[in-house]
């Protein structure tokens, strides 16, 4: 049959500026001459894919494809279940002015067949019977009305069919209503079937794909960013509560996990006061600084946790945090270091364990820093089978500062050379803050700091600090 020629209008997708239309109203309907012994009325000028080209394989047919099949950026998959009578889709040219492959399918079958990944973007006619099975009033969010008929089902389907292709509805001019419903359900635009344009169609296409990916590119930021607060959240919600109500001592901490964009490593820590009195501190840290070890930390001290409210503590109570160990890592050589302390409800002597651990660190009036007694250190936590730990009394007198750390902050380079800081020069470095008259989280935030300016950087290591502080 005769095809209609098209005439120029603003579309949605392009609103100003366009070309004239391909050939004036007054000359009537037309075809371009089409090769020899083919049929016009049924032979499209464009050239586009057709699943008639699989039965016309001939060795002209052939060369002739082969000839129209130049390098492109953009292919466009036509879906129109009357392409010898449906408006010719003009020859189409991308932004760069290289044509745009046209790929054309009769049905939603055909359409998922060629619906390849060089695809770029589909132009779907709305009047296309959609093959796929019907949709509910549930199913299609009140479209319908539950009478069974859809008439954007084959848009559905093919947004479903192709959710990261962008989408362009045809229809009839006089439908304008139902092209706006079909960008309400997920079209990145709609035409008029009876108003195409080559330049407009082109410029059309390009715009879809570009706002498709554009919408994709923000759909993906949001998520990631939805992503990243459930996780801030999740992290946040595992890091520890101290329970020191009823206790006259004053805790501080500094966490500060080595993965990047982290909230929460391998270190972790915990107070607790107990009925009698005595307040329970830890901290340890788990070989390693991915998600597994974060997550292992956090058993750990929930354990730890228990174990201490339920009355154990020294050697019993690190026996039985290794075999939470060795039954919760994933790999046997996953081990953990610890150091716990319990100080008296006189506030004037503690019992401490080491596990591997770095032994903490305790000042006083009239008494410069100093590490406490660490030669009775067990080994650490997942290396010994039947292993113990010798729980050290010391004393800490009426008026002191304690802090337990992580190897983080002490195995941090010295300038741009090979030397670490060590214990010694953590406790020069916690020396001379406390002389500057610092005290809780303000000198364990000047400690990290200068640590970190120290190394030249950020710490490749996990960090965790902790500070109890007993003032008469």
């Amino acid at each position: 049959m005769p095809v209609p020629v098209p005439r120029q209008r603003a579309i949605p997708a392009v609103e100003c500026g366009q070309a004239p239309a391909a050939s004036s109203p007054d000359r009537g309907p037309s075809t371009e001459q089409a090769p020899p012994g083919t049929n016009p009325a049924v032979h499209p000028t464009s050239q586009r894919e057709n699943t008639t080209e699989k039965r016309e394989n001939t060795p002209d047919r052939r060369a002739s494809i082969t000839s129209a099949a130049a390098p492109t950026n953009l292919t466009l998959l036509l879906i129109e279940d009357d392409p010898a009578g449906s408006p010719i889709v003009p020859d189409l040219l991308d932004q760069a002015g290289k044509p745009i492959r046209v790929r054309t399918a009769r049905n939603l079958t055909e359409a998922e067949r060629l619906l390849t990944d060089d695809v770029h973007c589909i132009l779907l006619d709305l009047a296309l019977s959609a093959t796929a099975p019907a949709r509910t009033s549930a199913d299609a969010d009140g479209a319908g009305e539950g009478n069974g008929h859809d008439e954007l089902a084959a848009l559905r389907h093919v947004l479903e069919l192709a959710p990261r292709h962008a989408v362009l509805a045809l229809t009839s001019s006089s439908d304008a209503e139902r092209g706006a419903e079909a960008v309400a359900v997920g079209a990145q635009d709609y035409l008029f079937r009876d108003e195409l344009d080559g330049r407009l169609l082109s410029r059309a296409i390009r715009y879809a794909v570009e706002r498709k990916r554009s919408d994709t590119a923000e759909r993906r930021l949001a998520e990631g960013r939805l992503r990243a607060q459930e996780n801030a959240r999740l992290e946040r919600g595992l890091l520890p509560t101290p329970l020191l109500e009823g206790s006259p001592l004053r805790f501080a901490a500094r966490y500060r996990p080595g993965r990047s964009r982290a909230l929460l490593g391998g270190d972790f820590y915990d107070v607790v006061r107990t009925p009698d009195g005595t307040v329970h501190a830890m901290i340890g840290d788990v070989c390693g600084h991915g998600p597994d070890e974060a997550a292992l930390g956090v058993e750990l001290r929930i354990a730890w946790r228990a174990l201490t409210l339920a009355g154990l503590c020294g050697d019993e109570l690190l026996g039985t945090l290794q075999q939470v160990l060795e039954h919760e890592r994933s790999d046997d050589e996953i081990f953990a270091t610890l150091c716990a302390v319990d100080i008296a409800p006189d506030g004037r002597r503690a019992g401490l364990c080491l596990a591997g651990h770095p032994s903490p660190l305790v000042a006083g009036p009239g008494r410069p820093a100093r590490l406490l007694p660490y030669d009775n250190n067990g080994p650490a936590l997942g290396l010994l089978p039947g292993a113990r730990w010798p729980r050290m009394q010391v004393e800490l007198g009426a008026e002191w500062s304690l802090m337990l750390y992580t190897d983080g902050l002490i195995e941090g380079h010295i300038g741009a050379g090979r030397e670490r800081l060590g214990q010694d020069g953590m406790v020069e470095l916690v020396r001379r803050q406390l002389s500057e008259g610092l005290q809780g989280e303000e000198l364990l935030r000047a400690t990290v700091n200068e640590v970190r300016e120290l190394n030249g950087g950020e710490l490749a290591d996990d960090v965790a600090v902790v500070l109890l502080d007993r003032t008469p």
